[in-house]
């Protein structure tokens, strides 16, 4: 991993940890444009780490909820 990925990994990481916290799920569109202003180079990386870091978590929680519904409607009609 470059130098410039570890910074965008671990800005985005403390974004989200902050976004989580105050509530405001577009924190990070406002920080990709303070860093564009200076690096457009490193927007560009942190942006993409943002989103695949929220995809992740949200592809994560549609299976867990799959999954859930699919044990629960197993508990109301076993076979």
């Amino acid at each position: 991993m470059s130098k410039l990925e570890e910074m965008a990994e671990q800005l985005a990481d403390e974004c989200i940890a902050v976004q989580e916290e105050i509530g405001d799920d577009r924190l990070f569109v406002k920080m990709g444009t303070v860093i564009g202003a200076s690096s457009q180079t490193l927007e560009e990386a942190f942006l993409s780490a943002v989103r695949t870091k929220l995809a992740f978590d949200k592809a994560r929680h549609f299976l867990a909820d799959k999954l859930h519904a699919y044990q629960k409607s197993q508990e109301q009609d076993p076979e």
